[in-house]
């Protein structure tokens, strides 16, 4: 069993040294836990998705009011269709961690809270003691799949609000790209988070205010597009917008912003910058996330400096991706 050598490590992060294994379950703290293809089901029956009740009897009649059933069902959706590791994740992952360098991390315990398909862990795995994973989607059935070489990683479906956990379980609790997608306020759900490390480190969606207002006039435009699509389900129509998007209007600004850099201008053309060096494939996968994910939240540099109420220090990278940040209990 994948667990046989990682049964210290659960029985330490739930605090329960009685924790074990028993068939398809894990029990820990007077709970029962399904285990799915090495992923340890925290969810309740009523959160469960369509491919667990699958599997599961125990299924549930209602469901949660407090779940976002769309973004879960979007996002598993979203990371089964792009569930590749590319080489140019590796890069990004070295931006994400500007402010707390991989080497640091040696030796130390990680958690990977809203991991997506675990693009970010895979190449943590390298540096960290261990890593524990959390998605509440079907996307974490792919993490497993792309860290199967990986030994030093745990995996868990679970919404991020209810976690089992003991406090300070982590070293470093990371949630990149996950919490502006809540259906409550972001920060509000970073301040509840410190409770389960001594730091964080968090990209939240910025409101463009180091850009032109033009940026906000056309996000305006897309806010109110991506209100739209968000309520078609249809995965052809999905596809086939993400690969138009992509050729259609992120490409044709990059190649804008290329011909007007030698003017020193590229950076007035929105989504060159982040962009510039980005492969179509990976373009497409940002396209369907932003434009049939229904719920985002944007915040300033300002707003994220308020965290402050709450932590010792806040540090915010001046670096893209716009806004990540550290934040210090």
């Amino acid at each position: 069993m994948y667990y046989d050598n990682k049964l210290a490590i659960l029985r330490d992060i739930f605090a329960d040294k009685e924790a074990a294994f028993k068939d398809d379950f894990f029990f820990a703290r007077g709970k029962k836990y399904p285990v799915m293809d090495d992923v340890i089901i925290l969810c309740e029956p009523s959160e469960y998705t369509e491919l667990v009740k699958s599997r599961f009897e125990d299924r549930g009649k209602a469901g949660n009011p407090d779940i976002a059933r769309d973004i879960q069902s979007s996002f598993g959706e979203e990371w089964k269709s792009y569930a590749g590791i590319l080489s140019e994740h590796e890069k990004e992952f070295l931006q994400y961690f500007d402010l707390t360098p991989p080497a640091t991390l040696r030796g130390k315990r990680c958690c990977d809270l809203g991991c997506g398909m675990g693009r970010w862990s895979y190449f943590l795995s390298d540096f960290a003691r261990e890593i524990i994973l959390v998605d509440f989607s079907d996307a974490i059935f792919v993490a497993r799949k792309n860290l199967k070489e990986k030994d030093n990683c745990l995996f868990f479906m679970g919404d991020l609000k209810k976690l089992p956990f003991r406090d300070d379980f982590a070293d470093l609790l990371f949630s990149l790209g996950v919490l502006h997608h809540l259906p409550t306020p972001c920060l509000e759900e970073v301040r509840v988070l410190r409770r389960f490390a001594p730091e964080l480190l968090i990209f939240l969606y910025y409101a463009l205010d180091n850009r032109p207002v033009y940026f906000r006039l056309i996000l305006k435009l897309v806010t109110a597009l991506r209100a739209l699509l968000s309520r078609i389900e249809n995965g052809t129509f999905r596809k086939a917008f993400s690969v138009a998007g992509t050729y259609l209007l992120y490409l044709p600004l990059v190649w804008l912003g290329r011909a007007l850099k030698p003017f020193g201008q590229s950076s007035h053309v929105p989504l060159y910058d982040f962009y510039k060096d980005k492969s179509p494939q990976r373009i497409e996968q940002d396209v369907y996330d932003r434009f049939f994910t229904r719920i985002e939240q944007r915040v300033t540099r300002g707003e994220i400096f308020a965290l402050k109420d709450s932590f010792s220090s806040v540090t915010v990278s001046d670096n893209i991706p716009y806004w990540h940040f550290l934040c210090g209990k």
